[in-house]
């Protein structure tokens, strides 16, 4: 689990080929090693654009991912470039502290910047995604876009709208978005539950 905090920017350093999948090597900010050898990483998770991926690899700051078909096809991880900046979070630690909320790193789609609106060193960014993903977005509720948890402003039946604050803009990569970006998309696990509970609902209410 992940709280969509976002620890660090990492730089993409090669990207592989392996059939319907890719090998993603990160290069990660030093801290990322403190406290153990590159080695013990290995099988880890970390939330790179909000997409959870396993260590495959490490060889001092540099990591290594794959993803599968299905992960590059429903995020914006298949349309990276060697050099792209990417934000990382690793998984939650326990007795960590829940700063942000539920976020998964199961990224539910993509959605596209629609508009910046820049408010002197703050900005109100406006995104347009699935109507199905709206559906389960409420305003002040919680969003995560590229594995940052953010705080839905508005929200209409195909957009969103977020205010970011100067650190957000600064420690990550919405900072360097720009309309019609794609961005990955996860919305509330606990919206997800409940649709779900509704749609199995009787009119009297009882659960089928």
């Amino acid at each position: 689990m992940f709280t969509g905090l976002v620890e660090a920017l990492g730089t993409v350093r090669s990207l592989t080929e392996e059939g319907d999948a890719k090998r993603l090597v990160v290069e990660v900010p030093p801290a990322f090693l403190e406290g153990a050898s590159s080695n013990n990483w290995l099988g880890d998770s970390v939330a790179i654009n909000g997409c959870c991926l396993t260590v495959v690899a490490a060889n001092g700051v540099l990591w290594s991912f794959q993803a599968g078909y299905e992960t590059l096809a429903k995020t914006n991880l298949g349309r990276l470039n060697v050099g792209d900046a990417v934000n990382l979070e690793r998984a939650m630690p326990a007795d960590g502290r829940f700063g942000g909320h539920i976020v998964q790193g199961h990224v539910d789609g993509v959605g596209r910047v629609a508009a910046i609106d820049a408010r002197s060193e703050f900005a109100d960014y406006t995104f347009e995604v699935p109507t199905a993903l709206a559906a389960q977005m409420v305003e002040k509720g919680s969003v995560a876009v590229d594995g940052i948890s953010l705080t839905l402003v508005r929200v209409t039946a195909t957009t969103f709208r977020v205010m970011l604050i100067p650190h957000t803009l600064a420690v990550t990569t919405l900072g360097r978005r720009k309309v019609g970006d794609e961005v990955n998309i996860e919305t509330d696990v606990l919206a997800k539950y409940v649709a779900k509970l509704l749609a199995f609902a009787t009119p009297s209410g009882a659960s089928q």
